[in-house]
């Protein structure tokens, strides 16, 4: 079954300044949406509001046309990866991962390594392999939309390959948010693309759209 996230009427300021005006943006099953923008645009914020925090009670945010009127979201709507760890260091790898109903065999057969500290505890990984599995998880997990923070950030490029794989792959089961400095990558894995510049959000279609907007800087003859 196919389901829609639709954001609009996003608004957001610290004191005097207007970080998001009036934001729109849609999200489907089947689908990665990217967003973009320079550091300090709102990219984290609207996640974050997307995903219940209460950072602004100006927002609209619907599964399907249906409101999400609380700050609550159920994990079978959506799940979300922030940028700083979030997995309890107490618990450990098997614990989590069933918790998040996930193979353990299709984890090791993507990342083997995992299999040598599956018994640890969290807190015994490296804050690499913590951001890999903490990835894992919130991408692989039943549910139907994802968000994902800067997936990237601390990521050895042999397992970025391996993730933009999964992300491939799971866009079959769920819809996908991602936004994440890297842009190539963004590009390269979304169906559709927005750039939040000056509040709004505008819908990009190609590297030269990010050029005219100021957001990179192409090589021009």
């Amino acid at each position: 079954m196919k389901h829609i996230l639709e954001v609009d009427g996003v608004m957001l300021n610290f004191g005097h300044k207007k970080i998001l005006q009036n934001i729109y943006l849609k999200c489907t099953t089947g689908q990665i949406t990217g967003i973009l923008g320079l550091n300090g645009c709102g990219k984290s914020s609207l996640l974050k509001i997307i995903f219940g925090e209460p950072l602004t009670e100006n927002r609209s945010v619907r599964i399907d046309s249906k409101s999400l009127l609380t700050n609550k979201r159920l994990p079978s709507d959506m799940r979300y990866l922030p940028q700083h760890n979030f997995i309890p260091n107490h618990l450990t790898v098997k614990r989590v991962v069933e918790d998040f109903m996930v193979d353990e065999k299709e984890l090791f057969s993507s990342f083997p390594e995992v299999e040598q500290f599956f018994y640890q505890k969290v807190g015994h990984l490296s804050g690499g392999w913590k951001r890999i599995f903490e990835l894992y998880l919130i991408l692989r997990s039943p549910c139907k939309f994802v968000l994902l923070d800067e997936p990237f950030s601390h990521i050895m490029p042999v397992h970025i390959d391996t993730f933009k794989e999964l992300i491939q792959e799971e866009k079959a089961n769920k819809g996908i948010l991602i936004t994440d400095h890297l842009f190539e990558h963004v590009m390269e894995l979304s169906d559709q693309v927005y750039l939040i510049k000056n509040g709004r959000s505008l819908p990009i279609t190609s590297l030269q759209e990010l050029d005219d907007h100021g957001y990179v800087r192409l090589l021009h003859s």
